[in-house]
């Protein structure tokens, strides 16, 4: 079965990141004589009208991003209808995209209206680890997403049976686990390099690359941990995602019912409208030659998934899906009715 094939990758990746986590401890962390204690994030500009219009312009952005993610959560946990493994996986991308966006967001409306933008040594480092593991697990997650919708579509009848809690459940787990590894080895990769010549970063948050354009130690070793572990991660779950979809579109040539293919289409649409804006931003940002980087794009970009993303995806999950527009419906039918009653007395 697909799921174990998953499991498989996520346990050969997590065994070769502890691998280099302890061959950076014992080989790199004690060669560190970083002399800086606080970083600077330099930010998008020196503007300050235009600081003032990007911090309530992302501030709007923040807000709608976690009302629209922790709502769709409350939504799934609150109503019985949607209490299957589809639903639980959208709700655990829901949350990933609000920690997601939490870990970078407020540190970056704070400077936007402050003079003084730095950022403790290790603030840094608990951003950047934060930010990778919520983005991994995020990787992870979309590509059991489309195993479910694959076991969903092309073997309805066994759905209940290959997507029982003791397989989501187990899944969802080893995504984070992968996550929270693949986050420690570039954490522990980045910051044992030393800092002494400048600490200045050219970023709004504590970025992988960035950090490595300001090392004064040879980063040669950090950049081939960031193209082979970023992409042998894209890769396998683009993988895993292609196949799931290769497997829909045979189970959807032999439906004869348009009722059923419109259902699939909107159902599979709008998990693969996500998954091709959060690789496609991922690829450009990682998975490319060290020559090839330019800060003040890649700014633009990371700002662009790590802030955008997440406030995109509630909106394309549910515009499509009819389920979630019913729950909705229902939820704020009962809270209309509510306060209804209420006032009537």
């Amino acid at each position: 079965q697909v799921h174990i094939y998953i499991y498989i990758y996520i346990y050969i990746h997590t065994y070769i990141c502890i691998y280099m986590h302890i061959y950076i401890c014992v080989y790199i962390c004690m060669e560190n004589v970083t002399e800086v204690t606080t970083f600077i994030l330099m930010g998008f500009t020196n503007d300050f009208k235009l600081q003032v219009f990007l911090f309530f312009l992302f501030l709007a952005i923040y807000l709608f991003t976690m009302m629209g993610n922790l709502g769709m959560v409350l939504l799934v946990i609150g109503d019985s209808r949607l209490h299957n493994p589809m639903y639980y996986f959208l709700s655990v991308l829901s949350f990933l995209d609000a920690c997601y966006s939490s870990a970078v967001t407020p540190k970056m409306l704070v400077n936007f209206l402050s003079e003084n933008k730095a950022i403790s040594f290790l603030g840094c480092a608990a951003q950047m680890f934060l930010f990778v593991t919520f983005g991994t697990t995020e990787c992870f997650i979309l590509a059991a997403m489309a195993y479910d919708r694959y076991v969903a579509i092309y073997n309805p009848l066994l759905y209940s049976v290959r997507m029982s809690p003791r397989v989501y459940v187990p899944l969802i787990i080893s995504c984070y686990v992968g996550g929270f590894l693949h986050a420690t080895l570039h954490t522990v990769a980045t910051f044992s390099l030393s800092f002494c010549a400048s600490n200045e970063i050219k970023h709004v948050f504590c970025d992988i690359p960035p950090l490595l354009a300001i090392s004064c130690s040879d980063t040669h070793i950090n950049q081939l941990l960031v193209f082979y572990f970023a992409g042998s991660i894209e890769i396998s779950t683009i993988l895993i995602v292609l196949v799931s979809y290769g497997f829909i579109l045979l189970a959807i040539l032999r439906m004869h019912s348009a009722e059923g293919r419109r259902k699939v289409f909107s159902t599979c649409g709008s998990h693969l409208t996500g998954v091709s804006i959060f690789h496609g931003t991922v690829l450009f940002m990682y998975v490319r030659p060290n020559s090839s980087y330019a800060l003040d794009h890649d700014m633009i970009v990371s700002v662009f998934y790590t802030i955008v993303i997440p406030m995109l995806n509630p909106i394309i999950y549910s515009l499509r899906n009819k389920d979630v527009k019913d729950a909705m419906k229902r939820m704020f039918g009962k809270s209309w009715f509510a306060n209804k009653v209420y006032f009537s007395h």
